[in-house]
């Protein structure tokens, strides 16, 4: 990667660790959508490092207590992620190779999606969904995490629907980024995905991600979180429509 473009990557990075320290939530979105729409670099190295940066993240924040969070719920999410994952990664190199513009779309829809998701309050139901929902979450999951390592929206919304403590919900998305970003992890692996240029910016980024997650926890913003929440929100709604914007332009160019 040269680096211009590693410089570039970088400060998306820190401004997402920063935001997802004090905001909660978009470090993978806010990368991929802001990154990976500008074109500083490529979208398959940008979901690997996505995914492990992920994956490292879960791995300090899952204590024991994920043990407790049902085998129903956990089996039935991890029947869905997996067998998506590697499609999602599969349409990942094709479009990568054959649509570009099909891809930016689907990168503006998610990002776009997932800023909307996050100004939604949705109502806990009175009963907690059957088995088989959490399934069909975990199909949505492993797409979006295969595609471009972001598992989020989908598994977000439909755990906040569900009559359960936060603390639950909280460590069972937890335990779900940690299985989506896992078992892609390793696919890709398995296909020669995990290249120089991926163990390259991996190694930039897990230190500025830190730093950036440190100067969240020790010098806040003067707002309120949930002020952080609105511009967060605001920022992923604009570089969806932005990359949806990108993707449509190019479309035309390629029909004319």
């Amino acid at each position: 990667m040269e680096s211009g473009a590693l410089l570039g990557t970088l400060a998306v990075m820190a401004v997402a660790g920063y935001l997802h320290t004090v905001a909660g939530f978009g470090l993978g979105m806010i990368v991929m959508g802001a990154a990976g729409g500008i074109g500083v670099a490529s979208l398959p190295v940008l979901a690997a490092v996505v995914s492990l940066l992920t994956l490292a993240n879960s791995a300090i924040a899952l204590p024991g207590g994920w043990r407790g969070l049902g085998k129903h719920r956990v089996i039935a999410l991890a029947m869905g992620i997996v067998p998506s994952i590697m499609l999602g990664v599969w349409l990942l190199a094709w479009l990568s190779a054959s649509s570009m513009a099909l891809l930016t779309l689907l990168l503006g829809a998610l990002v776009l999606y997932g800023g909307v998701s996050v100004g939604l309050r949705p109502r806990p139901r009175l009963q907690e969904s059957p088995s088989w929902s959490y399934a069909v979450s975990g199909v949505l999951t492993g797409l979006c995490g295969g595609l471009f390592g972001v598992p989020g929206p989908p598994a977000i919304y439909h755990c906040y629907r569900q009559p359960l403590p936060l603390e639950t919900i909280r460590l069972l998305l937890i335990l779900c980024f940690a299985i989506t970003s896992g078992m892609r992890t390793l696919f890709v692996a398995t296909q020669g995905g995990l290249t120089a240029d991926v163990w390259e910016l991996a190694i930039w980024a897990i230190p500025v991600v830190g730093a950036a997650t440190w100067l969240g926890r020790r010098y806040p913003p003067a707002c309120s979180a949930e002020k952080m929440r609105r511009v967060a929100m605001l920022a992923l709604i604009a570089l969806g429509m932005f990359i949806l914007i990108k993707g449509l332009l190019s479309l035309a160019t390629l029909g004319g």
